[in-house]
């Protein structure tokens, strides 16, 4: 149902069993997928892609081009996968020349006033709790949670099923499995309860454990650690997915 108080442009592609409710806009080179809700006085901006089942509440922003200056009103996208939840008040900012498109996956919860920049790629059942500010360029990988107030430093890559505390500034990529917090921020464990509720084994979340143990608490620096947890950690894809990780960053990692 579309509302007659809406304005969706004649060029836009509209899917089956879409709700538009009042005073939303919808520019032209927009889709919307099937099932979508799209609540009053949301904004759906140029070269936006929102696939099926997903809301998109009151007065969120979509697609609108980049904070950058460098963006010269080049062709960019923003593509949004299934099932996610844009929450009042949200902003997701097109692609620039960089990567061309920012891009969000499956069942996500993207909570009021959050910003996503520009280039941002998001993967799959990630939470960002109320006012996260994603600068341009971050990269989000599954599962991860992020608390309420949160900065994240461009470039900044956050790895799978980390947990981080509300209001903290991130300037670091944070690995895979691990809780961070404080100020500076910092690690503090690794997400034990939240890998549980994931279904890892008691296995799995001990080989975590012992990596992160060489990692941050046997007073070696990050070279030696790597060197260390390769020589004495049985071959796992946890292992092999933090190793990877660390040694593609090149903001480097939280400390300890």
């Amino acid at each position: 149902m579309i509302s007659p108080l809406a304005s969706v442009h004649p060029e836009a592609k509209i899917g089956q069993n879409v709700e538009i409710g009042p005073f939303v806009f919808i520019d032209r080179d927009v889709e919307i997928g099937d099932g979508t809700c799209i609540d009053a006085n949301a904004t759906i901006c140029r070269y936006t892609k929102i696939g099926k089942d997903c809301h998109v509440f009151p007065s969120a922003v979509i697609g609108a081009i980049p904070q950058d200056l460098k963006f010269q009103g080049e062709v960019t996208w923003t593509i949004i996968g299934d099932r996610n939840v844009m929450r009042e008040c949200c902003t997701i900012h097109r692609g620039t020349a960089s990567k061309g498109q920012t891009l969000i996956g499956n069942d996500n919860l993207i909570m009021a006033y959050c910003h996503v920049a520009h280039d941002c790629i998001l993967h799959d059942h990630i939470i960002m709790s109320n006012a996260t500010q994603l600068a341009g360029e971050v990269e989000v990988d599954d599962y991860a949670i992020i608390g309420g107030g949160t900065l994240v430093h461009q470039f900044t890559h956050i790895g799978g099923h980390v947990m981080i505390q509300g209001g903290s500034r991130v300037n670091k990529d944070v690995p895979p499995f691990v809780i961070v917090a404080r100020e500076p921020i910092a690690y503090c464990g690794i997400n034990s309860v939240g890998l549980n509720r994931r279904g890892f084994t008691i296995e799995r979340v001990h080989v975590i454990q012992d990596v992160y143990r060489l990692l941050y608490q046997n007073g070696l620096n990050t070279t030696q650690a790597l060197d260390q947890i390769e020589a004495t950690i049985p071959v796992s894809a946890d292992r092999d997915l933090i190793v990877a990780f660390v040694k593609a960053s090149t903001r480097g990692i939280v400390k300890a």
